[in-house]
Protein backbone atom coordinates (compact mmCIF):
# COMPACT_ATOMS: atom_id res chain seq x y z
CA UNK A 1 0.00 0.00 0.00
CA UNK A 2 1.34 3.41 -1.02
CA UNK A 3 0.18 6.34 1.12
CA UNK A 4 -0.90 9.50 -0.64
CA UNK A 5 0.99 12.76 -0.41
CA UNK A 6 -1.84 14.07 1.80
CA UNK A 7 -0.93 11.74 4.67
CA UNK A 8 0.56 13.88 7.49
CA UNK A 9 3.72 12.94 9.36
CA UNK A 10 3.52 11.40 12.82
CA UNK A 11 5.10 14.49 14.36
CA UNK A 12 2.31 16.69 13.00
CA UNK A 13 -0.31 14.33 14.42
CA UNK A 14 1.37 14.50 17.82
CA UNK A 15 1.03 18.30 17.71
CA UNK A 16 -2.66 17.97 16.83
CA UNK A 17 -3.21 15.62 19.78
CA UNK A 18 -1.50 18.14 22.07
CA UNK A 19 -3.91 20.84 20.90
CA UNK A 20 -6.83 18.51 21.62
CA UNK A 21 -5.54 17.74 25.13
CA UNK A 22 -4.63 21.33 26.07
CA UNK A 23 -7.46 23.18 24.31
CA UNK A 24 -5.16 25.93 23.04
CA UNK A 25 -2.18 26.47 20.82
CA UNK A 26 -0.17 27.95 23.68
CA UNK A 27 -0.85 24.92 25.90
CA UNK A 28 0.12 22.58 23.07
CA UNK A 29 3.31 24.58 22.56
CA UNK A 30 4.27 24.13 26.23
CA UNK A 31 3.59 20.38 26.05
CA UNK A 32 5.53 19.83 22.84
CA UNK A 33 8.32 22.21 23.80
CA UNK A 34 8.14 24.65 20.89
CA UNK A 35 6.77 28.16 20.37
CA UNK A 36 3.08 28.91 19.88
CA UNK A 37 3.92 30.23 16.41
CA UNK A 38 5.55 26.90 15.54
CA UNK A 39 2.44 24.98 16.65
CA UNK A 40 0.18 27.28 14.64
CA UNK A 41 2.37 26.89 11.57
CA UNK A 42 2.41 23.09 11.95
CA UNK A 43 -1.39 22.92 12.18
CA UNK A 44 -1.83 25.24 9.20
CA UNK A 45 0.63 23.18 7.17
CA UNK A 46 -1.22 19.96 8.06
CA UNK A 47 -4.57 21.49 7.12
CA UNK A 48 -3.14 22.58 3.76
CA UNK A 49 -1.64 19.13 3.19
CA UNK A 50 -4.76 17.16 4.09
CA UNK A 51 -7.29 19.58 2.64
CA UNK A 52 -9.26 19.37 5.89
CA UNK A 53 -9.79 22.14 8.47
CA UNK A 54 -8.83 20.64 11.83
CA UNK A 55 -8.74 23.53 14.34
CA UNK A 56 -10.92 26.60 14.87
CA UNK A 57 -8.95 29.53 16.25
CA UNK A 58 -10.54 32.35 18.27
CA UNK A 59 -9.59 34.93 20.85
CA UNK A 60 -10.84 32.52 23.53
CA UNK A 61 -8.57 29.66 22.44
CA UNK A 62 -8.53 26.90 19.90
CA UNK A 63 -10.88 23.97 19.48
CA UNK A 64 -11.14 21.05 17.15
CA UNK A 65 -13.56 21.13 14.26
CA UNK A 66 -15.87 18.09 13.90
CA UNK A 67 -13.45 16.78 11.29
CA UNK A 68 -10.58 17.45 13.69
CA UNK A 69 -12.24 15.35 16.39
CA UNK A 70 -12.44 12.39 14.00
CA UNK A 71 -8.84 12.85 12.86
CA UNK A 72 -7.64 13.00 16.48
CA UNK A 73 -9.36 9.69 17.21
CA UNK A 74 -7.69 8.06 14.22
CA UNK A 75 -4.36 9.69 15.01
CA UNK A 76 -4.48 8.48 18.61
CA UNK A 77 -4.77 4.86 17.47
CA UNK A 78 -2.07 5.35 14.85
CA UNK A 79 0.36 6.86 17.35
CA UNK A 80 -0.28 4.01 19.80
CA UNK A 81 0.74 1.53 17.10
CA UNK A 82 3.72 3.70 16.16
CA UNK A 83 4.77 3.70 19.81
CA UNK A 84 4.63 -0.09 19.86
CA UNK A 85 6.72 -0.20 16.69
CA UNK A 86 9.26 2.22 18.16
CA UNK A 87 9.55 0.14 21.34
CA UNK A 88 9.86 -3.06 19.31
CA UNK A 89 12.64 -1.63 17.17
CA UNK A 90 14.46 -0.50 20.30
CA UNK A 91 14.20 -4.04 21.67
CA UNK A 92 15.55 -5.46 18.42
CA UNK A 93 18.48 -3.03 18.51
CA UNK A 94 19.20 -4.04 22.07
CA UNK A 95 18.98 -7.72 21.13
CA UNK A 96 21.48 -7.15 18.30
CA UNK A 97 23.88 -5.57 20.79
CA UNK A 98 23.52 -8.31 23.40
CA UNK A 99 22.98 -11.43 21.26
CA UNK A 100 24.92 -12.34 18.14
CA UNK A 101 23.96 -15.22 15.85
CA UNK A 102 27.01 -16.50 14.00
CA UNK A 103 27.01 -19.20 11.33
CA UNK A 104 30.34 -20.57 10.12
CA UNK A 105 31.69 -23.23 7.80
CA UNK A 106 32.96 -26.26 9.65
CA UNK A 107 36.67 -25.58 9.28
CA UNK A 108 36.27 -22.04 10.55
CA UNK A 109 33.82 -23.06 13.28
CA UNK A 110 36.14 -25.77 14.56
CA UNK A 111 39.55 -24.18 14.06
CA UNK A 112 39.16 -20.40 14.18
CA UNK A 113 35.87 -19.14 15.65
CA UNK A 114 36.46 -20.42 19.21
CA UNK A 115 39.68 -18.43 19.54
CA UNK A 116 38.22 -15.39 17.79
CA UNK A 117 35.15 -15.35 20.04
CA UNK A 118 37.16 -15.75 23.24
CA UNK A 119 39.45 -12.84 22.33
CA UNK A 120 36.46 -10.76 21.14
CA UNK A 121 34.64 -11.19 24.43
CA UNK A 122 37.82 -10.50 26.39
CA UNK A 123 38.33 -7.28 24.44
CA UNK A 124 34.74 -6.24 25.23
CA UNK A 125 35.33 -6.82 28.94
CA UNK A 126 38.54 -4.79 28.78
CA UNK A 127 36.49 -1.90 27.38
CA UNK A 128 34.07 -2.29 30.31
CA UNK A 129 31.15 -2.99 28.01
CA UNK A 130 28.85 -6.01 28.02
CA UNK A 131 30.10 -8.83 25.81
CA UNK A 132 27.28 -10.10 23.58
CA UNK A 133 25.97 -13.62 23.97
CA UNK A 134 27.17 -15.49 20.89
CA UNK A 135 25.21 -18.39 19.39
CA UNK A 136 27.48 -20.26 16.94
CA UNK A 137 26.10 -22.66 14.31
CA UNK A 138 28.43 -24.84 12.21
CA UNK A 139 27.42 -25.88 8.69
CA UNK A 140 28.93 -26.16 5.24
CA UNK A 141 29.51 -22.95 3.30
CA UNK A 142 26.36 -23.28 1.15
CA UNK A 143 24.21 -23.67 4.28
CA UNK A 144 25.92 -20.67 5.93
CA UNK A 145 25.07 -18.52 2.90
CA UNK A 146 21.42 -19.57 3.04
CA UNK A 147 21.19 -18.90 6.78
CA UNK A 148 22.52 -15.36 6.31
CA UNK A 149 20.13 -14.79 3.39
CA UNK A 150 17.18 -16.01 5.47
CA UNK A 151 18.07 -13.78 8.41
CA UNK A 152 18.76 -16.80 10.61
CA UNK A 153 22.33 -15.60 11.20
CA UNK A 154 23.54 -12.04 11.74
CA UNK A 155 26.92 -12.81 10.19
CA UNK A 156 28.43 -15.81 8.44
CA UNK A 157 31.96 -17.06 7.79
CA UNK A 158 32.67 -19.08 4.64
CA UNK A 159 35.68 -20.67 3.01
CA UNK A 160 34.45 -21.45 -0.50
CA UNK A 161 35.92 -19.91 -3.67
CA UNK A 162 32.68 -18.16 -4.67
CA UNK A 163 31.13 -15.15 -2.99
CA UNK A 164 27.34 -14.66 -3.28
CA UNK A 165 26.55 -11.48 -5.20
CA UNK A 166 23.51 -10.63 -3.08
CA UNK A 167 25.54 -10.57 0.17
CA UNK A 168 28.34 -8.31 1.33
CA UNK A 169 31.69 -9.86 2.24
CA UNK A 170 35.10 -9.09 3.66
CA UNK A 171 38.27 -11.19 3.70
CA UNK A 172 39.24 -11.79 7.33
CA UNK A 173 42.21 -14.13 6.85
CA UNK A 174 43.81 -16.65 4.48
CA UNK A 175 43.98 -20.42 4.56
CA UNK A 176 45.65 -23.15 2.54
CA UNK A 177 44.57 -26.65 1.64
CA UNK A 178 47.09 -29.45 1.89
CA UNK A 179 47.22 -33.05 0.68
CA UNK A 180 47.58 -35.58 3.51
CA UNK A 181 47.90 -39.35 3.73
CA UNK A 182 48.47 -41.89 6.47
CA UNK A 183 52.12 -42.65 7.20
CA UNK A 184 51.98 -46.05 5.45
CA UNK A 185 50.39 -44.76 2.23
CA UNK A 186 52.68 -45.03 -0.86
CA UNK A 187 52.57 -41.25 -1.34
CA UNK A 188 54.16 -40.77 2.08
CA UNK A 189 57.45 -42.18 0.70
CA UNK A 190 57.51 -40.68 -2.78
CA UNK A 191 60.13 -38.09 -3.58
CA UNK A 192 58.44 -36.28 -6.48
CA UNK A 193 55.48 -33.96 -5.75
CA UNK A 194 52.04 -35.12 -6.80
CA UNK A 195 50.86 -33.29 -9.92
CA UNK A 196 47.46 -31.71 -10.42
CA UNK A 197 46.74 -34.35 -13.08
CA UNK A 198 47.52 -37.17 -10.64
CA UNK A 199 45.40 -35.63 -7.93
CA UNK A 200 42.42 -35.17 -10.26
CA UNK A 201 42.62 -38.86 -11.18
CA UNK A 202 42.78 -40.09 -7.57
CA UNK A 203 39.76 -41.13 -5.53
CA UNK A 204 39.97 -38.99 -2.41
CA UNK A 205 38.22 -38.85 0.92
CA UNK A 206 36.32 -35.56 0.65
CA UNK A 207 33.74 -33.37 2.27
CA UNK A 208 30.18 -33.37 0.97
CA UNK A 209 29.07 -31.23 -2.01
CA UNK A 210 28.49 -27.65 -0.91
CA UNK A 211 31.42 -27.56 1.50
CA UNK A 212 33.97 -24.80 1.03
CA UNK A 213 36.89 -27.23 1.17
CA UNK A 214 35.54 -29.41 -1.63
CA UNK A 215 34.52 -26.43 -3.77
CA UNK A 216 37.96 -24.84 -3.32
CA UNK A 217 39.72 -28.00 -4.46
CA UNK A 218 37.44 -28.34 -7.49
CA UNK A 219 38.05 -24.71 -8.44
CA UNK A 220 41.83 -25.12 -8.09
CA UNK A 221 41.87 -28.24 -10.27
CA UNK A 222 39.76 -26.55 -12.94
CA UNK A 223 42.07 -23.53 -12.89
CA UNK A 224 45.09 -25.82 -13.35
CA UNK A 225 43.69 -28.38 -15.79
CA UNK A 226 40.75 -26.66 -17.46
CA UNK A 227 37.02 -27.02 -16.87
CA UNK A 228 36.67 -30.15 -19.02
CA UNK A 229 39.08 -32.35 -17.03
CA UNK A 230 36.91 -34.69 -14.92
CA UNK A 231 37.77 -35.36 -11.30
CA UNK A 232 37.68 -38.91 -9.94
CA UNK A 233 34.69 -39.78 -7.81
CA UNK A 234 35.54 -39.70 -4.09
CA UNK A 235 36.07 -42.92 -2.24
CA UNK A 236 34.08 -41.37 0.62
CA UNK A 237 32.17 -38.08 0.95
CA UNK A 238 31.69 -37.10 4.59
CA UNK A 239 29.87 -34.24 6.27
CA UNK A 240 32.56 -33.06 8.70
CA UNK A 241 36.28 -32.39 8.61
CA UNK A 242 36.69 -34.56 11.69
CA UNK A 243 35.12 -37.50 9.85
CA UNK A 244 37.41 -36.99 6.85
CA UNK A 245 40.49 -36.95 9.11
CA UNK A 246 39.32 -40.11 10.84
CA UNK A 247 38.78 -41.86 7.51
CA UNK A 248 42.30 -40.96 6.33
CA UNK A 249 43.74 -42.21 9.62
CA UNK A 250 41.78 -45.43 9.14
CA UNK A 251 43.42 -45.94 5.76
CA UNK A 252 40.56 -44.95 3.43
CA UNK A 253 42.84 -42.88 1.21
CA UNK A 254 44.29 -39.40 0.69
CA UNK A 255 42.40 -36.19 1.46
CA UNK A 256 42.82 -32.50 0.78
CA UNK A 257 41.98 -30.53 3.92
CA UNK A 258 42.67 -27.17 5.49
CA UNK A 259 46.12 -27.07 7.00
CA UNK A 260 44.44 -25.60 10.05
CA UNK A 261 42.56 -28.87 10.55
CA UNK A 262 45.52 -31.22 10.16
CA UNK A 263 48.46 -29.23 11.55
CA UNK A 264 48.43 -31.12 14.86
CA UNK A 265 48.20 -34.51 13.09
CA UNK A 266 51.16 -33.60 10.87
CA UNK A 267 53.21 -32.39 13.84
CA UNK A 268 52.47 -35.64 15.72
CA UNK A 269 53.29 -37.72 12.59
CA UNK A 270 49.80 -39.21 12.51
CA UNK A 271 49.39 -37.80 9.00
CA UNK A 272 51.96 -37.03 6.33
CA UNK A 273 51.85 -33.89 4.18
CA UNK A 274 52.40 -34.71 0.50
CA UNK A 275 53.92 -31.95 -1.65
CA UNK A 276 51.95 -30.84 -4.70
CA UNK A 277 53.01 -29.14 -7.91
CA UNK A 278 51.06 -27.09 -10.42
CA UNK A 279 48.15 -26.40 -8.09
CA UNK A 280 47.37 -23.27 -6.09
CA UNK A 281 45.46 -24.23 -2.94
CA UNK A 282 45.57 -20.88 -1.15
CA UNK A 283 42.15 -19.44 -0.38
CA UNK A 284 40.50 -16.48 1.31
CA UNK A 285 38.26 -16.89 4.35
CA UNK A 286 35.43 -14.35 4.41
CA UNK A 287 32.78 -12.82 6.61
CA UNK A 288 29.40 -12.33 4.89
CA UNK A 289 26.34 -10.30 5.88
CA UNK A 290 23.24 -8.63 4.46
CA UNK A 291 22.78 -4.91 3.91
CA UNK A 292 25.21 -2.06 3.30
CA UNK A 293 28.85 -2.34 2.34
CA UNK A 294 29.94 -2.02 5.97
CA UNK A 295 28.85 -4.68 8.49
CA UNK A 296 25.78 -3.66 10.52
CA UNK A 297 26.61 -1.37 13.43
CA UNK A 298 26.88 -3.09 16.78
CA UNK A 299 28.11 -6.58 17.61
CA UNK A 300 28.44 -7.71 13.97
CA UNK A 301 30.68 -4.81 12.98
CA UNK A 302 32.67 -5.10 16.19
CA UNK A 303 33.28 -8.84 15.65
CA UNK A 304 34.30 -8.54 11.99
CA UNK A 305 36.65 -5.64 12.78
CA UNK A 306 38.16 -7.55 15.72
CA UNK A 307 38.81 -10.65 13.60
CA UNK A 308 40.32 -8.67 10.73
CA UNK A 309 42.66 -6.94 13.20
CA UNK A 310 43.47 -10.11 15.18
CA UNK A 311 43.26 -13.10 12.79
CA UNK A 312 45.20 -15.21 15.28
CA UNK A 313 46.22 -18.70 14.23
CA UNK A 314 46.82 -18.91 10.49
CA UNK A 315 48.28 -21.74 8.43
CA UNK A 316 51.78 -21.82 7.06
CA UNK A 317 51.42 -20.73 3.44
CA UNK A 318 53.54 -23.47 1.87
CA UNK A 319 52.94 -26.07 -0.79
CA UNK A 320 51.56 -23.73 -3.48
CA UNK A 321 52.22 -24.03 -7.20
CA UNK A 322 55.76 -24.89 -8.26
Amino acid sequence: MVLSARMPELGALEVLLAVAREGSLSGAAREVGVTQQAVSARISSMEAQTGVQLVTRSTHGSSLTPAGVVVVEWASRLLDVAGELDAGLAALRQDQRTRLRVSASLTMAEQLLPGWLVSFQAAARNRVQPAPEVVLTAANSDAVIEQVRAGQADVGFIEGPRTPRDLRNRIVCQDMLTLVVRHDHPWARRRKPVTAEELAGTALVTREPGSGTRDALTAALRAALGPDRPQAQPVLALSTTTAVRAAVLAGAGPAVLSELAVADDIAAHRLHRVPLTGLDLHRDLRAIWQGPSQPPAGAVRDLVAHIAAHPGRTPRLTGGPK
